[in-house]
């Protein structure tokens, strides 16, 4: 399972999931200033699953249809690192139930 972090969430997030996930940033990527519909491309053609956000209005945005990819939309207070983290749990028992759509809010 390939996960990317967006830009908006802190880099050290990555290190909070289990070892079993291969997660990345947009940063780590070399992605960061990228417009939304050109980075979910580029997310999208290098093979990634799942894309994480907390970005509410990118899935309005964009026609995601066009796009094999799922997109995590965080809602929390901040996106401090030790705020999301409370998140990664949530994240990764929705991917071990496969319980997830094209757009997964995760709060």
């Amino acid at each position: 399972m390939k996960i990317i972090l967006d830009e908006n969430l802190p880099r050290q997030l990555k290190m909070d999931f289990a070892s079993d996930l291969e997660v990345t940033t947009v940063r780590d990527m070399g992605w960061q200033g990228k417009k939304n519909g050109e980075l979910l491309g580029l997310i999208a053609f290098n093979g990634f699953d799942i894309f994480i956000t907390i970005d509410k209005n990118l899935p309005n945005q964009q026609n995601l249809d066009k796009f094999n990819l799922s997109i995590f939309v965080l809602s929390a207070k901040n996106n401090r690192r030790k705020t999301l983290q409370e998140l990664i749990r949530k994240i990764e028992d929705t991917i071990k139930k496969g319980n997830y759509d094209k757009i997964t809010r995760i709060s």
